[in-house]
């Protein structure tokens, strides 16, 4: 026998209930390079080729302050799927794992009624706390893809799919480099100019083209299915490039990320906020999308009012830190933190009297740059120098100085700046259990790869 409620009966149910996604809500398309320097993709002003990403800020709005909180890829992403900073996570270092107990986004919109899907590149773990759909294995599968969007029109079930590529992750070895002149490229003013040099740009350039095409297939698949009017599609670069003063540092072109974003009838066309964001923002942004409150739990905080033109402006601060142990020809322990203001940039080298070093050392092009060093060439001399040792303390005007070259931690004038900085970054690593040095130390215990190795010994005794 079917029971009759009362009319306020019924939205108090309506109320109480767990929002089940239906027919009108979003799909969630999320579609990630990998270490590519914003400023070299072509509506951020770069030089590489990128029609698919240039239409799409003219469809959406192009952000021009987006940051990571780690220039490596598995902290980054670990903070893109659990909406919480890498030390709070565990998974600081790079090859990192998550924390027991640590909840992703699959927890958060499954029981929503969502498909939750990662195709391409992984670097995340363990798995079980990573429970997506999966397919693919460094690079998008688009017959998966192309699945998943038919079988979510057909039952009408919203997808929340993550495409990650691992272009132009090096060594650069796909795209067409006939489109680019080595001796026409342009080189940042941080590039020591030298033929190998301009080689590799060419081959990473053409790689960057390549990651356009796969967001232009990503593109045509939901065109395919009809899905593109219902769906909110957000394309990012990741940290920046293998080349110096990008990944593994936390300047701008290590942590500043290119973000854009379409959602018909939700985000106006052809639109650009500076407002600042972060990749932590990422999970509470989808879940505000799809209507569900984003719990209080994650660091990150929903800028879907940004993307909608409701608010101009998001976060007064963000953060990074950098961690080289375990890294590829990594220094035993060179810790790194900054915070940014909208102006003005700190960082803390926590061993500056460690030289800092990585695996870009060890390639062709920053030998090349060393051989000029040590044929006098005093450019060349000033920025291997400045590659391999730090101060302790860093400050940068970003306006005045965007490839943050001209330290200004000992001017006077900025004394007050530099201290309110200082104190705010504190306050952050306090909140985020990160003690510095020690955490640093504690790398080792934080990497999936360590862990994996040493249980197989464990049990092989």
């Amino acid at each position: 026998m079917l029971r009759q409620f009362s009319l306020p009966l019924l939205v108090l149910i309506s109320t109480l209930a767990p929002i089940t996604a239906g027919a009108a809500s979003p799909n969630l398309l999320f579609i990630m390079a990998d270490d590519c320097t914003f400023r070299d993709i072509g509506c951020y002003g770069g030089q590489a080729h990128t029609p698919n990403i240039d239409r799409l800020a003219t469809q959406g709005m192009r952000l021009t302050r987006c940051f990571q909180a780690a220039p490596m890829c598995s902290p980054t992403r670990h903070n893109i799927y659990t909406g919480l900073y890498p030390v709070k996570s565990g998974a600081y270092p790079n090859h990192a794992f998550a924390k027991p107990g640590t909840r992703s986004v699959v927890h958060y919109m499954k029981p929503h009624g969502y498909r939750i899907a990662l195709s391409g590149k992984t670097h995340i773990a363990p798995r079980k706390i990573f429970p997506f759909e999966y397919s693919g294995k460094k690079n998008p599968d688009f017959q998966a893809i192309d699945a998943l969007m038919a079988q979510s029109k057909a039952q009408g079930k919203p997808f929340c799919l993550f495409a990650c590529s691992n272009e132009p992750h090096s060594p650069w070895d796909k795209g067409d480099r006939s489109r680019y002149d080595p001796d026409n490229v342009k080189l940042p003013s941080y590039f020591v100019d030298t033929p190998q040099t301009r080689k590799q740009m060419v081959a990473y350039l053409a790689e960057i083209t390549y990651f356009d095409g796969q967001v232009g297939r990503c593109l045509e698949l939901l065109e395919k299915h009809g899905l593109a009017n219902n769906t909110l599609v957000m394309v990012v670069s990741e940290q920046g490039s293998g080349f110096p003063f990008g990944k593994w540092t936390c300047y701008d072109t290590g942590l500043q990320s290119a973000c854009l974003a379409r959602w018909p009838g939700q985000i106006e066309p052809g639109t650009t906020s500076d407002a600042m964001v972060e990749y932590v923002d990422v999970l509470p942004t989808f879940l505000d999308a799809a209507g569900v409150t984003p719990p209080a739990a994650l660091d990150g905080r929903s800028f879907l009012p940004v993307l909608r033109g409701q608010r101009t402006t998001h976060k007064t601060h963000v953060f990074g830190l950098m961690t080289t142990r375990g890294i590829l020809n990594g220094s035993d322990h060179f810790g790194i933190r900054s915070v940014r203001s909208k102006r003005y940039k700190y960082i803390l080298n926590l061993t500056p009297d460690v030289p800092f070093r990585n695996i870009c050392m060890k390639t062709r092009v920053f030998q090349s740059w060393e051989a000029r060093a040590r044929g006098g060439d005093e450019d060349a001399r000033d920025k291997v120098r400045r590659y391999r040792h730090r101060p302790a303390e860093e400050l940068y005007d970003i306006t005045a100085d965007p490839h943050e070259w001209h330290n200004l931690a000992g001017n006077p004038k900025l004394a007050e700046i530099k201290s309110q900085l200082k104190a705010r970054l504190g306050r952050w690593m306090k909140d985020q259990g990160d003690l510095g040095q020690q955490t640093e130390l504690e790398a080792f215990k934080h990497q999936a790869r360590r862990q994996n190795k040493n249980k197989n010994k464990a049990a092989a005794n």
